[in-house]
C-alpha cells in the first residue's frame, strides 16, 4: 500500500493538472450558460414566507428589508426582541404584507422548534430559511482567560445553524424551498484573531456542502461568503447566564462599522432567488483559495508580511469580570476598554 501511494502521489498530481488545463475551457463555457440561463429565472417572493434568524442586527437586518422589498412574508428570530419590533415596522414599510417576531436562541433545539411550529402554524407553509446569527472575536487565541469561551463560539456559528435547519427540513421539501446561509471567507483564509470564529464557519461550510449532496434538488442551498463588511458590535460584556444560556449585556449600541452590509444584503437575496449555489462578495477573495491549494507557502509568506503580530497584547490584560451585584457567570474575555472582545455579528 505504501508503494502504491508513493506512485499515485507521483502521478496524479500532475496527471490532473493536465486533464484540468484541457478540459478548463469546457467546464468555463457550460458555467457561463448556467450563469446567463439563471440570470433570466428570478424567484418571485411576493407572499412567500422568509424566516430569518439573527434578525437584530446587521446582516440579518438587512436582509429582512431587502426580503420587504420582494413583498415577501417575514418572520425574525432573535434573542434581542426589543430591537426586532423597530425592524418589523422598517420591513413593512418597505413592503412586507406579514412580519411576526419571535424572541428566541437558536443554539436550543426545542426554541428551534417552537418558532418553526410558530411560523407554520400562522402561515401554513415556509419557503426560505436565512440562517445569520453568528458571534464573532477579535483575539488571539492565547488571550482567552477561559476556555469556557470556546463552545459557545460553536454553539452559536455552528449549531446555530444545524438546529433551525433541521427542524426547518420538512416544510422547506414540501416547498421545495431554499436555505440561505451566512458563511465567511475566514472558512478557509486564515486570519489572525479569528481561529475560533473560522473554525466554526469552515464546520458550516462543510455540514452544509455535504448536505446539497444529500437533498439534491428538493431544497436548495445558497451559502454566502464575503469578507469583512463591518457588523454591529456593542460596546458590552459577554456573560454567561446559569444553565448556559447565552446573554450580551449591552452598555450601547454603535452604527455599523465598515459599510457594504446593505449591497451584500441585496446580492444574497439576488444570487438565492435565481438559485445559485453560492453568493460571494467580492469575488477577488477567490484567487487565495488557488493560492491556499497549490502554493500555501506562498500565501503564508504574503501573510506574515501583511499581517505583523507587533500589536500583541499579554493574555493576562484586559480580562472580563461580572459585575459585583450579577449573579451570572462570566465568560472572561476583554473589557470595553479593549478592541479585543467577543463581538455579536447577527
Amino acid at each position: 500500500m505504501d508503494l502504491l501511494n508513493a506512485v499515485l502521489n507521483s502521478v496524479v498530481p500532475p496527471a490532473s493538472m493536465i486533464i484540468l488545463a484541457f478540459a478548463w475551457p469546457t467546464i468555463s463555457f457550460l458555467h457561463a450558460l448556467e450563469w446567463f440561463f439563471k440570470t433570466l429565472y428570478r424567484e418571485n417572493m411576493e407572499n412567500k414566507v422568509v424566516l430569518i434568524t439573527g434578525a437584530s442586527s446587521a446582516i440579518g437586518e438587512q436582509l429582512a428589508y431587502e426580503y420587504a422589498r420582494r413583498k415577501a412574508n417575514l418572520v425574525l428570530v432573535a434573542r434581542r426582541e426589543n430591537r426586532l419590533w423597530g425592524i418589523r415596522e422598517n420591513a413593512r414599510l418597505l413592503g412586507a404584507k406579514h412580519v411576526l417576531v419571535m424572541a428566541a436562541d437558536v443554539v436550543k433545539e426545542e426554541e428551534c422548534r417552537r418558532f418553526i411550529s410558530d411560523t407554520i402554524s400562522y402561515f401554513g407553509h415556509l419557503h426560505h430559511l436565512v440562517n445569520t446569527a453568528s458571534l464573532g472575536h477579535n483575539f488571539y487565541f492565547e488571550e482567552a482567560t477561559d476556555p469556557a469561551v470556546f463552545p459557545h463560539m460553536m454553539d452559536i456559528n455552528f449549531w446555530g445553524n444545524v438546529y433551525p435547519t433541521y427542524v426547518a427540513l420538512p416544510y422547506l421539501r414540501q416547498t421545495r424551498g431554499r436555505i440561505l446561509v451566512n458563511a465567511s471567507m475566514e472558512s478557509w483564509l486564515p486570519m489572525p484573531r479569528m481561529s475560533l470564529y473560522a473554525a466554526a464557519k469552515a464546520a458550516v461550510v462543510n455540514f452544509y456542502e455535504t448536505l446539497r449532496f444529500e437533498l439534491e434538488e428538493d431544497v436548495g442551498i445558497t451559502i454566502a461568503t464575503h469578507g469583512w463588511i463591518g457588523s454591529d458590535v456593542s460596546r458590552g460584556r459577554f456573560m454567561l447566564e446559569e444553565g448556559a444560556e447565552m446573554q450580551w449585556k449591552e452598555e450601547r449600541e454603535v452604527p455599523l462599522a465598515g459599510g457594504h452590509v446593505e449591497e451584500f444584503a441585496k446580492l444574497m437575496v439576488a444570487d438565492v432567488c435565481r438559485g445559485y449555489a453560492h453568493a460571494k462578495h467580492p469575488t477577488w477573495y477567490d484567487i487565495f483559495l488557488l493560492y491556499r491549494v497549490l502554493a500555501p507557502d506562498i500565501l503564508g509568506w504574503a501573510f506574515r508580511l501583511l499581517l505583523p503580530n507587533d500589536d500583541r497584547a499579554k493574555p493576562t490584560s484586559g480580562r472580563l469580570f461580572p459585575e459585583a451585584s450579577s449573579p451570572r457567570k462570566p465568560i472572561p474575555a476583554f473589557s470595553s476598554a479593549s478592541p479585543r472582545r467577543l463581538s455579536e455579528v447577527e
